[in-house]
């Protein structure tokens, strides 16, 4: 199967991907922009190709009737966003029992522009001990790249705007959407 989503996403599609380096054993991958939602069959498509498993957050609206059977089975994770839950502990406690974990966020958290991100990838990272491996999505040169790895040593508004200066050449499906 790898071969065929391969053969999918490089040839019939024509993107590309640049990864500066083997994903570790338990990660984080911040992805962005999120404009839209094929950015999620993007991210089916790229991890199926390069034949690795990464869980995902989602509203939980998104997991109502056969396609949330659908989500789960892809790796989906439920968020209720209007309940304040401990989800960042339990993410971290999870990681840390786990021999291998791999996680990934959009931190702009919604497909709207917005320059307020979320930060709770950050905080599962450092709490967890765990590289954010920042991936970028390219629309306008069809490509995925992961050129960056940050280490949460925790100056989050330091390193939130390393972050978000990284993904700041990217362009998302719709980049009116996109701003850092």
């Amino acid at each position: 199967m790898q071969k065929f989503f391969r053969y999918l996403l490089y040839h019939l599609m024509g993107w590309s991907t640049e990864m500066c380096m083997p994903l570790p054993e338990k990660y984080i991958i911040a992805l962005a922009p999120h404009t839209s939602n094929w950015d999620f069959v993007m991210g089916q498509l790229f991890s199926k190709a390069e034949g690795f498993r990464c869980q995902f957050l989602m509203k939980k609206e998104w997991f109502r009737g056969p396609l949330g059977r659908y989500f789960r089975r892809a790796g989906g994770i439920p968020v209720e966003r209007n309940r304040h839950t401990s989800m960042t502990d339990q993410l971290a406690a999870l990681a840390m029992q786990s021999d291998t974990f791999a996680l990934c966020i959009t931190p702009e958290g919604t497909r709207k522009r917005t320059s307020e991100w979320k930060h709770g990838f950050y905080y599962i990272a450092l709490k967890a001990n765990l590289p954010i491996l920042l991936f970028g999505l390219d629309y306008s040169r069809k490509r995925i790249v992961f050129g960056k790895t940050i280490i949460p040593n925790g100056d989050i508004e330091q390193q939130m705007a390393e972050i978000k200066a990284y993904f700041k050449d990217f362009k998302g499906k719709y980049p009116e959407n996109f701003t850092i």
